[in-house]
C-alpha cells in the first residue's frame, strides 16, 4: 500500500550553511515535526584526498556496525588502526559533526542551543544482505528506540549524508504516520513495571532508568518489526537518497527501513520535548492521546 502524501521535502541548498529567511525556517520546522523528511540532494560532505581510504569496511573492528564518536566523550569506537589512523578518522568524523550542527543551526535555529549532540558515525557496511536478528534488522519499518539507551522523552533528531564514492543511493522505505502505527500496536504493549525498570538499571542493562515512554516506544519498535503482514502491506514509499546528498529527520517519529546503501555519515541530536514548536505531533503526545492518559 502506497502513502497518500509524499513526506520528502526537497530543499535546493548545496551548503551546510544555507542562507534562508524566517518564513522558510518555520516551514521546514513544521514539516519536520509533523513527520516529514528534509532532503538536500545537492548538499554533500567533502573528503580530503587522504581521507578517502576510510571509505572501507576494513577499518571496522568487527564488533560494531559503525565507527563513531560517542556523545560528549568524543573517543572513537568501533574502529581499528594505529594511533595516527585513528586520530585521522576522529578528525574526519568530528568535521562532519561540525557540518551537521551548522546545518541544524541554519535550518532550525530555534533548536539551538537546546539540541544536544550525541553520537557521530561513519558507516561503511552495506545495508543490504546484512545478517541480523529480526529485532536488529533495520530493513524492516520501525521508529528508532534503543534497549540500553532510554531517551526519557527526548527526541531523536538525525542528520544523514550519503558519502558513497561509487554514486550509489541510500534506499529507504518510509512508512505511514507514527500515530497510525501506534493505534495498531499499542493494545499489544505489555504493562509497564517500574520495579522491572529499576532492576534493569541496577543490573546495567539500561544506561538510565527506562520510563513508561521508552518502554512503549521499544515495544512499538519490536511489535512492528515482528509483524510480517505489517511490513509487507502497511502504507509506505520507497525513496533513494542520492550520493552526495543530505537529509534531516526525526527518526523516532518517521517509520523507516534501510533497504540498501553503503558509506554514510550521521549525526544524532537529542532535543528535550519542551523545545518542540509542535509538541502535539511528538510520539509521546500521540501515544498519550490514544491511551487518554499521561505517560
Amino acid at each position: 500500500m502506497i502513502l497518500e502524501t509524499n513526506p520528502i521535502l526537497e530543499l535546493p541548498f548545496n551548503s551546510f550553511e544555507p542562507n534562508i529567511d524566517a518564513a522558510q525556517q518555520q516551514a521546514y520546522l513544521k514539516h519536520l515535526e509533523h513527520g516529514g523528511v528534509l532532503f538536500l540532494p545537492h548538499c554533500g560532505f567533502k573528503f580530503a584526498a587522504d581521507e578517502l581510504r576510510f571509505l572501507s569496511s576494513d577499518w571496522s573492528d568487527g564488533k560494531s556496525k559503525n565507527i563513531y564518536l560517542r556523545g560528549n566523550e568524543r573517543t572513537i569506537k568501533g574502529a581499528k588502526g594505529n594511533a595516527e589512523e585513528l586520530a585521522a578518522m576522529s578528525a574526519l568524523i568530528e568535521r562532519y559533526s561540525q557540518n551537521a550542527t551548522s546545518l541544524v543551526a541554519h535550518l532550525l535555529p530555534s533548536y539551538m542551543p537546546h539540541a544536544k549532540p550525541a553520537n557521530t558515525s561513519l558507516r561503511c557496511l552495506e545495508a543490504a544482505g546484512r545478517k541480523s536478528s529480526w529485532r536488529k534488522d533495520d530493513r524492516r519499518l520501525h521508529p528508532d528506540a534503543f534497549p540500553s539507551k532510554p531517551t526519557q522523552g527526548e527526541r531523536l533528531l538525525r542528520v544523514f549524508t550519503n558519502v558513497n564514492p561509487h554514486n550509489q543511493p541510500r534506499v529507504w522505505n518510509v512508512g505511514e504516520p507514527f500515530a497510525d502505527m501506534a493505534k495498531r500496536f499499542l493494545p499489544n504493549v505489555p504493562t509497564y513495571r517500574p520495579w522491572l525498570a529499576k532492576l534493569m538499571y541496577k543490573l546495567g542493562i539500561t544506561k538510565t532508568l527506562r520510563g513508561e515512554y521508552d518502554h512503549i516506544m521499544l515495544h512499538l519498535h519490536d511489535l512492528g518489526k515482528a509483524d510480517a503482514d505489517y511490513q509487507a502491506n502497511s502504507p509506505q514509499m520507497r525513496f533513494e537518497f542520492l550520493a552526495n546528498s543530505t537529509w534531516v529527520v526525526y527518526s523516532d517519529l518517521v517509520l523507516h527501513a534501510v533497504l540498501s546503501g553503503q558509506h554514510m555519515m550521521e549525526q544524532t541530536f537529542h532535543l528535550p520535548h519542551n523545545y518542540l514548536t509542535y509538541p502535539e505531533t511528538s510520539p509521546q503526545n500521540s501515544i498519550e492521546r490514544i491511551l487518554k492518559r499521561a505517560i
